[in-house]
């Protein structure tokens, strides 16, 4: 991808992948049909929403609201990283050329991050504010405002935004990805990149896990209000069951879309450790060699992380 012997900038490594390779393995016209689908399913969710908040309780308006954040923040993701990829796919650009200084792949890897983070974020906190109108009522206000809800909203992207930005701070790095063609964060043996993946992916997964938590027990305290007859004046409206049935929906999503890689992350995370420990005892008077190196297989589609190794010889 790069010619040998040119200077990388320090979000590039060296791969054998070559332009030829790059034709053979996306096709321009799947990334952008794939994000036009994308963003067509997401303005026609926010019209559905703005017409089913009129008219709407004080509970469910809130709910509506969370959702209504939701959705744009999967829509501005789609849209600014679908840009990128689309481009990148149909110019075929050398990255390394166009953004010899890594300004654009920092960008790149800081949406990422947010917009990989927010909606998970954003489904544990309404599974946490269906936890509490269900089974502590009277625990929270009577009348949760919409503003207060848009309130919180901008709280998760900010948070979100802030891990996002640690690279930019020096914890951890976000460099090219296979096929050159996108920006993530680095899983490399250095301690900034095990600390930034290992806290990405526990705060993804301890996400969803919360909101998998309760969930269920909002569900089940459903079941039992509906089967209980001394409760029968109690029962749930239908919108109750309406606004559970579709978060349990965002949850399964969220939960098939993002656990396998965060565990991916956590578990490349893990094992560099051990290589990590042993680049340490590598020590004199032996010749030592400690590399990080990144093996990308010729003609896969799938990111590979790269390995670490210490070897040490007299």
């Amino acid at each position: 991808m790069w010619p040998n012997g040119s200077a990388l900038g320090p979000c590039f490594r060296p791969t054998n992948i070559t332009l030829a390779d790059r034709r053979l393995i996306a096709s321009p016209w799947f990334a952008a049909s794939f994000c036009l689908v994308g963003l067509a399913s997401n303005v026609l969710a926010l019209r559905v929403l703005a017409g089913a908040r009129h008219g709407s309780s004080a509970t469910r308006s809130s709910f509506l609201t969370f959702l209504c954040g939701l959705v744009l923040t999967d829509f501005l993701g789609l849209l600014v990283t679908g840009a990128i990829v689309v481009s990148q796919h149909f110019a075929l650009f050398d990255w390394q050329a166009v953004d010899p200084g890594c300004h654009l792949c920092r960008f790149m890897g800081v949406v990422m991050v947010f917009f990989g983070l927010s909606p998970l974020l954003l489904g544990a906190t309404m599974a946490s504010e269906r936890y509490l109108g269900i089974t502590r009522p009277f625990s929270r206000p009577v009348a949760a405002s919409p503003r207060r809800a848009w309130a919180t909203v901008a709280l998760v992207w900010a948070v979100a935004l802030a891990l996002g930005l640690l690279p930019l701070l020096g914890l951890g790095r976000y460099t090219v990805q296979y096929p050159g063609s996108w920006c993530f964060l680095t899983l490399g043996a250095e301690r900034g990149d095990m600390a930034f993946g290992l806290l990405f992916s526990l705060l993804g997964g301890l996400s969803v896990v919360l909101s998998f938590l309760l969930n269920t027990v909002t569900v089940a305290t459903l079941c039992h209000v509906y089967h209980n007859q001394e409760a029968a004046q109690q029962r749930p409206r239908d919108s109750e069951v309406e606004m559970m049935a579709q978060l349990m929906g965002i949850m399964v999503v969220a939960s098939i879309c993002w656990m396998p890689l965060l565990a991916f992350i956590a578990q490349t995370v893990l094992r560099s450790r051990r290589p990590w420990a042993r680049a340490g005892s590598c020590r004199a008077p032996r010749r030592s060699s400690c590399s990080s190196t990144c093996a990308w297989p010729r003609g896969t589609r799938s990111w590979t992380p790269g390995c670490t190794s210490c070897s040490a010889g007299r």
